[in-house]
Parts: C-alpha cells; structure tokens; sequence
C-alpha cells in the first residue's frame, strides 16, 4: 500500500475535469465510453465496478513511468488550493487516450491525460495542507507540486495520521468496500 499526493484543483481546468468525473461517478458502459474500451478494459471495469459507474482521474503521458507502478488498493491524496481536496482509493488502471480525451475533453495545446485510473471508494474532504505538515517526515510550506508516490514510512504516517481508511470506509458505509492493504 502506498499513498499518491496528485495535484488536481488548483487550474480551471482541473477545477472542469474534478466535476466531470469525480463529482460524481460515470457510466464507462454508455456507447461513448465503452466503445474506445478494449475487451479486457471492458471486463477489468466491469468486475472491479460492477453497477457500471466509476469515479476516475488520470495523469499525462509525462507520468507514464511512475503510472506504471500504479497498484489497486493504493490511496491518492487530490489536492488543490492548499488543501488534501478528495481521497479515493484506486481500483483500475487503464492507459487509454481516447478514453482520457473522452472523460475530460481537454485543451489540444495541453498535454493529454492517457493514463487513466478508477476509484474504488473516494470521498470529497477538505484537510489543509497544516494537518499534513504537522506529520513526522513532512515539510511545513510543501505545496504538493507535480504528481508524487510516497515511500513505505510516509505513506502509513499520512494514512495513520489523517485517518484515511476510517474516511473511506465511513464514505463507503462499509468497511470491505475499502480493499486496499492493511496499515
């Protein structure tokens, strides 16, 4: 288990994209999703989201060697505008273009999102970045710039320290649905 500090709210754009596809949860099995999904896309979707809906988000090609290392059960920190914005716990990793430029629609001059992750349990909170701060291993005035991993030691203090799995599993209304590792 590992934790994921991702930057994602502080760009209108980002802002745009956060309510496309994590406001609330999308229908990857309408034709306009599901027809730029190959077969086993479609069925790692299906069996790890089986109502047909998912929360996504993603990072740009830029990221593919650290989206590489991308497992299920690991928990991502969104952050934004000085605060830890969502928490979600990740279920599939897709690398799909079409499928990014689908979801979000993005500007041509930008960078295109390809990789392309689910949610199994996420949940919108609001934490300033002075809660992370005050933990062992982190930095005061640490903006969370640029797309991060954390290493085995500040990964279980963020998790243990801001209470993520107690966030997700009261998000989820149950315990199970949280099927990321144990701390």
């Amino acid at each position: 288990m590992r934790v994921i500090i991702q930057p994602s709210y502080r760009t209108k754009e980002a802002r745009r994209h956060w309510a496309l596809t994590l406001e609330r949860p999308v229908p990857f099995r309408r034709q306009w999703y599901a027809e730029v999904l190959s077969p086993a896309e479609r069925a790692e979707l299906d069996a790890e989201h089986p109502d047909g809906q998912a929360h996504f988000w993603g990072a740009t090609a830029q990221h593919d060697r650290k989206m590489d290392t991308l497992d299920a059960g690991d928990f991502v920190l969104l952050t934004g505008q000085k605060h830890a914005r969502g928490i979600g716990t990740v279920g599939c990793f897709l690398r799909n273009d079409e499928l990014a430029r689908r979801l979000w629609v993005p500007d041509p001059a930008r960078c295109l999102w390809r990789n392309v992750y689910t949610f199994r349990t996420f949940c919108p909170v609001t934490i300033p970045y002075e809660r992370v701060w005050a933990l062992p291993g982190f930095t005061t005035g640490d903006n969370f710039m640029g797309l991060r991993f954390l290493n085995k030691e500040k990964s279980v203090t963020i998790v243990a320290g801001l209470g993520i799995t107690e966030l997700l599993a009261g998000e989820s209304g149950r315990t199970e649905n949280v099927r990321g590792p144990a701390v």
